[in-house]
């Protein structure tokens, strides 16, 4: 080949030898990519009702008229069987409104689309009854008996546990005056175990998006995503990093009576 090449003018030359290399560029920029795309999604107000029926409904205790919102953040995000090409990438990699996510951080567990809506809706079920138990546990509440009813079934994943929590102790603990929301929109996100402690979730840069987005002007953020969540902050919206339950509690007490509240 090399003899044959040697014998052809320079351009010619050039040109075969680029041939293959074009090609592969060309297949490189339309294979799919280990990538999903994610957006800012819906928020939801865990205070509130959905489809006619409160978020929250709980038995067996006395419960209080609540102020303000609670608001869970979500994002969308391509699914698991989508492909993202490299045109796809590039033009979502510079937008602040988009993200580029490795497929594994957003779909560990790999299976079909119907596979992974069912694991996450399965999380979200999980997730809703360990809020409700460090609820409880926090407000040192019998479970046997007060029973308190999720309606939040159909948005998957655990993100929603922290907030879960803040809506239960603010209807069992609260006193009408928006207790712990002093009337304003509060958002936020955050995994939350049976103990009370808050984890990381993910995607936090466009939660923040969809919160302000949505009203919200304080975000209650796992302490180990603070960087994340400044990295594309709205203005006017306040982020306060929490690592428990009880952590969140106070500082969004101490935030209604004009105290110091941590930052990120």
């Amino acid at each position: 080949m090399l003899s044959r090449l040697s014998r052809l003018p320079r351009p010619v030359a050039l040109a075969l030898c680029a041939a293959p290399t074009l090609v592969l560029l060309v297949v490189a920029a339309f294979a799919p990519l280990p990538f999903v795309l994610a957006q800012p999604g819906l928020t939801a107000d865990v205070l509130g009702s959905k489809d006619g029926k409160s978020v929250i409904t709980i038995t067996g205790a006395p419960t209080h008229e609540t102020r303000g919102q609670l608001r869970m953040t979500t994002i969308v995000a391509t699914g698991p069987s989508q492909d993202v090409s490299l045109p796809d990438l590039v033009d979502n990699w510079f937008r602040t409104d988009r993200a580029v996510m490795p497929k594994e951080a957003v779909y560990p567990t790999g299976g079909s689309d119907k596979e992974i809506e069912k694991h996450n809706l399965e999380q979200m079920a999980k997730s809703q009854s360990t809020a409700t138990e460090a609820a409880l546990g926090y407000l040192k509440k019998d479970p046997k008996q007060v029973k308190v009813d999720l309606n939040l079934a159909d948005v998957g994943g655990p993100s929603a546990g922290l907030l879960f929590s803040l809506g239960i102790v603010d209807k069992l603990d609260g006193d009408g005056s928006g207790d712990l929301t002093g009337g304003r929109t509060i958002a936020g996100t955050g995994t939350i175990t049976a103990d009370g402690k808050v984890g990381p979730v993910g995607g936090v840069a466009l939660k923040t998006q969809a919160a302000a987005r949505d009203g919200a002007t304080v975000f209650l953020v796992p302490e180990a995503e603070c960087s994340d969540a400044r990295s594309e902050l709205p203005e006017g919206l306040q982020l306060i990093p929490v690592t428990s339950l009880s952590g969140a509690v106070s500082a969004l007490r101490e935030l209604n009576k004009g105290g110091s509240v941590p930052s990120c």
